[in-house]
């Protein structure tokens, strides 16, 4: 049967007043299908399965108080609302207790949009305080279905198809809500998300992705969007549109209890290059970056966001290359890679299992220890061989994939700007900065002048009968010659030599020089906790590994040990002062102690979020306290990442290890103390008024 649309959803008959409908949500599920059913709305025993079928894939407790159990059902022949306040309440699995407001939204299967709609409507005031409070204090059923008729008269605001805001400090969210049925979370968790956004001052635009029509949201306002959260049951539709944005993704029920964190989840994804991302296919993916963006953003905002991606799609080579490296050496011992003699480096017999006069042949012949372990490793070599042949051979992938870091990070800056059409130059741009000494500053040149020059010709006009080779063939080709070309007939030996001047006035770093540099770099490290200023400190770091300075080991130990401060310090505040803290704040605190001693420092990020002014500069005191300790001591480190699973990089042994320990904890104990201070001798609301 269609449904009567005629028929209001909710009529006086529908509303039950300080009831007792059973001590289960069962019995009060099946209460309130036959209060339906009793005015021929729906058959009460089919309806009542369906709900509760509907309840056992995912509980329909909200919190604060509030139950929708709802269905589509063939059973109900009229969209219907039925609604119970409840004495005593009853437990519909919401985390915080019982629910004493209930209501079931009974569609029918051939629902229309229109009544949809008034059900979203609906579903969405149940987010609203206001309405809740009205429902409790209602005297009448004839008052309750007023206020749900007033509830659904107007359609709620939508932002959805709003012009972006002309405030650039302003960020802007894009959001997608689901659940299986589509009537009640969808539309609950889309009205959470935007209330929380506008308490966060954040501009949001949400599409609910119900049962009805949805209204999708404008290309341009994705194009304009700083970062995307999907709170969603089921997949996204068309989710190759938001390709290329940090995405925070979560359950609906997420969206409806703790839309504040997902709203602050989000806006630290947005400065979080290492943020996962929306995937898409390759032209969705293309076109992303350039065209859509390009309306939207200026070109500086273009190049900081190519840079911070370059950086990002880079990290994976540096983080696996380097710990392969790294325990190549664990294996192997330090001099794995090193010819005989050089430096001090143990005898060819020691570091292999072969004779001398094999090892002398090969040494003879050009080969390097490493190589030579390789050549003559076997399964069935004794334990003190095999380990030395793992080594080895970690240490030959941890090289390979080390290898890649220039050439990734230019590709990856040229294809942000400039979508597919520009990783083939950005590639090559890299790796012939690379074979001209040129380092990590050519990369950044090639990848940028590749990006740029890929983007323009992208947008340029084809004939019909080429437009098909551009992104394949013409672009790459052009922009490959080019960019090659500008490297060896121009900026490749400057680069070169600037490079090699940096190398060496690193090198040359001693007492004051070099504290102050650890110093900077610590200070960098904890400023955005995982932003562009971290990053570019990080950057400075790992690009420098390859050279294998004792300098640049230094440097490396000091951005990782400041790195790792923030999350322990707020970790270890939150157990000394459980009283200047929240509960949330305080089990966020329990999970830094592991992100910060894997140096992960966005573990700090949600104190930093929640106060800035405290925390932040805080942080930063500590970060340079531990990056100058470093310095001083003079610890070195060559492993890119890892924190204190990777005690065995560090140099000289086994003193660094003290070295770094000292300064980390130091550092640590400067930053916690600073905000302990801070957040008692400044509270709250003073910072809120400073502000």
């Amino acid at each position: 049967m269609s449904p009567q649309q005629p028929a209001p959803l909710i009529s006086a008959d529908l509303v039950r007043l300080d009831a007792d409908l059973g001590a289960t949500k069962t019995e009060v599920i099946t209460a309130l299908a036959e209060v339906v059913g009793a005015g021929d709305r729906a058959d009460a025993a089919g309806l009542a399965a369906d709900a509760l079928s509907r309840e056992e894939k995912m509980a329909t407790g909200l919190g604060n108080g509030i139950a929708i159990p709802h269905c589509r059902s063939a059973a109900v022949t009229t969209n219907s609302v039925a609604f119970a306040r409840l004495q005593p309440p009853v437990d519909f699995g919401a985390a915080d207790g019982p629910a004493d407001l209930v209501f079931m939204i009974a569609a029918s299967e051939g629902s229309d949009d229109a009544h949809l709609e008034l059900l979203a409507m609906l579903a969405r005031s149940l987010m609203r305080s206001d309405f809740t409070d009205a429902l409790r204090s209602a005297r009448s059923p004839q008052e309750v279905v007023d206020l749900v008729a007033e509830a659904t008269s107007s359609q709620p605001e939508s932002a959805n198809q709003a012009t972006p805001t002309s405030d650039a400090k302003t960020p802007v969210l894009v959001a997608v809500t689901s659940c299986p049925t589509g009537i009640a979370h969808t539309f609950m968790a889309a009205d959470g998300l935007e209330q929380a956004a506008k308490a966060a001052g954040v501009e949001i635009h949400v599409e609910p992705q119900g049962s009805g029509r949805i209204d999708w949201l404008d290309p341009q306002v994705i194009a304009g969007a700083d970062a995307a959260i999907f709170a969603a049951d089921l997949p996204v539709r068309d989710r190759e549109r938001f390709a290329g944005l940090p995405v925070i993704e979560g359950s609906v029920k997420r969206g409806i209890n703790e839309p504040d964190k997902l709203v602050a989840e989000a806006l630290a994804a947005m400065n979080n290059p290492a943020a996962a991302r929306v995937e898409g296919s390759a032209s969705s993916a293309s076109s992303a970056p350039t065209a859509s963006a390009a309306a939207k953003q200026g070109w500086g905002r273009r190049i900081q966001t190519a840079l911070m991606t370059g950086v990002s799609y880079m990290i994976p080579f540096v983080a696996a290359g380097g710990l392969l490296i790294a325990l190549g050496f664990l294996f192997g011992g330090f001099d794995i890679a090193l010819v005989p003699g050089v430096n001090g480096a143990r005898s060819c017999a020691e570091l292999t299992w072969m004779s001398a006069d094999t090892c002398q042949a090969g040494v003879s012949a050009g080969s390097s220890i490493g190589a030579l372990v390789l050549a003559q490793s076997t399964i069935s070599a004794m334990p003190a061989g095999f380990i030395m042949t793992l080594g080895a051979v970690m240490f030959a992938v941890g090289a390979a994939a080390f290898g890649f870091l220039v050439p990734a990070l230019s590709g990856y800056i040229a294809y942000a700007l400039a979508g597919r059409p520009g990783i083939a130059p950005g590639f090559v741009g890299g790796a012939i900065s690379v074979t001209l000494g040129a380092g990590f500053l050519g990369g950044l040149i090639t990848g940028l002048i590749a990006g740029v020059l890929a983007a323009w010709l992208a947008e340029r006009r084809a004939p019909r009968w080429l437009a098909g080779l551009m992104p394949v063939v013409i672009i790459p080709l052009v922009v490959t010659f080019i960019t090659g070309a500008l490297m060896y007939f121009l900026l490749g030996h400057p680069l070169a030599s600037l490079t090699q001047a940096m190398q060496d006035g690193l090198s040359g770093l001693s007492g004051g020089s070099a504290i102050l540099l650890g110093a900077l770099l610590g200070l960098m490290m904890c400023f955005d906790l995982g932003g562009p200023v971290n990053k570019a400190a990080y950057l400075f770091a790992t690009a420098g590994l390859s050279a294998g300075l004792t300098a640049n080991f230094q440097v490396m130990a000091a951005v990782m040990a400041a790195g790792m401060v923030p999350p322990l310090a707020m970790a270890l505040a939150t157990v000394v002062r459980k009283n200047l803290f929240t509960d949330v704040e305080r089990e966020n605190g329990a999970a830094a102690w592991l992100l910060g001693a894997s140096f992960i420092s966005e573990g700090a990020i949600p104190f930093a979020a929640a106060d800035p002014l405290r925390v932040i500069p805080s942080m930063m005191a500590g970060g340079a306290v531990t990056g100058a300790l470093s310095m001083a001591l003079g610890v070195g480190l060559r492993a890119p990442h890892g924190g204190i699973f990777v005690l065995f990089a560090f140099s000289p042994l086994p003193w660094a290890i003290a070295g770094f320990l000292i300064s980390l904890i130091a550092g640590v104990l400067v930053a916690a103390t600073l905000v302990i201070a801070a957040k008692t001798v400044f509270p709250a609301k003073q910072v809120q008024i400073a502000a």
